[in-house]
């Protein structure tokens, strides 16, 4: 898989060359913090053949991928890979390396990271097992439990069900009006609605 860093990305879009740029994080997250001329397309309605039309035909341009940190966009870029799409490039450190980097991005409204959503809600459940396990029933000490080998699987096989379900809770979604759909669509041509 091909990686270029923050900086060589940046480098290439103030020369001018058109660069089809795909933020995968959830509508919220991208909304809370975003490369200007990005586009939002979630890794979990991730459609490859969607994503390329919105590249409008420019089938020699490279499709570039990122996310908060780099795991998302790997992700993304192992699909569209297997769906034959062969030109795509994983941004480096995704948007936590571009804010290091010092390179401008666009601000919005603040929002919960995914990755702490999962921790919060993993702690959450085990906590109330343990409680309800103890003073209840010890077969309530079975959703820690179950909580905990979720966890496990997540770790191996660096797919976390939860996150998966937690991106498409309400509150990690953007109305479908006004900026925060303008944000969602805009890219390379219309620059000017990314602010």
């Amino acid at each position: 898989m091909n990686t270029i860093s923050p900086k060589q990305l940046h480098e290439l879009h103030e020369q001018g060359r058109p660069v089809h740029l795909f933020d995968v994080r959830t509508p919220a997250e991208f909304r809370e913090v975003h490369v200007a001329y990005a586009q939002n397309a979630p890794l979990e309605s991730l459609d490859p053949a969607a994503l390329e039309r919105r590249c409008n035909g420019t089938s020699d341009q490279p499709i570039y991928v990122m996310c908060r940190s780099g795991n998302r966009s790997t992700k993304a870029c192992q699909a569209l890979l297997a769906a034959g799409v062969d030109r795509v490039v994983n941004v480096e450190g995704g948007t936590a390396e571009w804010e290091r980097a010092g390179l401008p991005v666009v601000r919005g409204q603040k929002t919960i990271s995914l990755e702490r959503q999962v921790r919060i809600a993993a702690g959450t459940l085990v906590l109330v097992g343990s409680v309800l396990g103890y003073l209840v029933s010890p077969y309530w000490i079975g959703l820690s439990a179950f909580v905990g080998a979720g966890l496990m699987f997540a770790g191996i096989t660096d797919t976390c069900g939860m996150g998966m379900v937690l991106a498409r809770m309400p509150w990690n979604q953007v109305p479908a009006e006004g900026d925060a759909a303008e944000n969602a669509t805009c890219g390379p041509s219309k620059a000017k609605c990314c602010g």
